[in-house]
């Protein structure tokens, strides 16, 4: 696994890492073949316990998660975050939930938090082209880009930290870190993404040091 990036933009640190190229492969293959099976996607749907206005939204199956063994993936990268942020091994690192979100034009993520300790989301497809902006002359196009949101604007302290999505990236946080996602536009193609919810010891979640 390679190593992670601590990023600091504002008050919590946020972690960026990329996934395994066999990761991303076998997830795409996984959605691909899902969402053909009606019955099952009608099952796993999860769209209505979340926050997307979205065109699907649906749970990830355990057999699956341990196949590609999701879980270790993600808290060997949070086992050294912690341990990076506050000097702390962890000792659980428990999945709540995780979930495959399907994007396609206009539609978008409203600003919301997340359940449990950690969360992230992680990349498996991005448009070609996601539109460009009503004012051609901004030199900012926010369209199908995460913003992390922490607190208010300060003198010194930026409050939003915008993040342009890329195949194989994957983003850590945590959970109460208010986040949106933006519409895009011009395009047809999909933009797809994994995003999880786990619960860490307590010790490791405590603030003390």
């Amino acid at each position: 696994m390679e190593e992670i990036e601590i990023i600091k933009p504002f008050g919590p640190s946020i972690v960026k890492i990329k996934m395994p190229p066999e990761i991303v492969e076998k997830m795409n293959n996984y959605v691909d073949v899902t969402i053909k099976d009606d019955e099952k996607i009608k099952k796993l749907d999860h769209g209505n316990q979340l926050a997307g206005k979205v065109r699907q939204e649906f749970i990830l199956e355990t057999d699956f998660m341990k196949k590609i063994k999701w879980a270790e993936f993600l808290a060997s990268a949070v086992s050294k975050w912690v341990m990076n942020d506050s000097n702390k091994e962890i000792k659980s690192f428990e999945i709540i939930r995780s979930w495959i979100v399907r994007q396609f034009k206009n539609e978008y993520n409203p600003v919301h938090h997340h359940s449990g300790h950690v969360s992230g989301v992680g990349y498996l497809k991005v448009p070609s082209n996601l539109g460009g902006v009503v004012q051609k002359n901004k030199n900012m196009n926010e369209n199908g880009h995460l913003l992390l949101i922490h607190g208010s604007r300060n003198l010194f302290s930026k409050p939003t930290y915008l993040i342009k999505p890329n195949v194989g990236d994957f983003y850590l946080f945590p959970n109460y870190l208010m986040h949106t996602v933006y519409p895009f536009s011009e395009t047809d193609e999909e933009r797809r993404s994994v995003s999880f919810n786990a619960k860490l010891d307590q010790n490791a979640a405590s603030y003390s040091s």
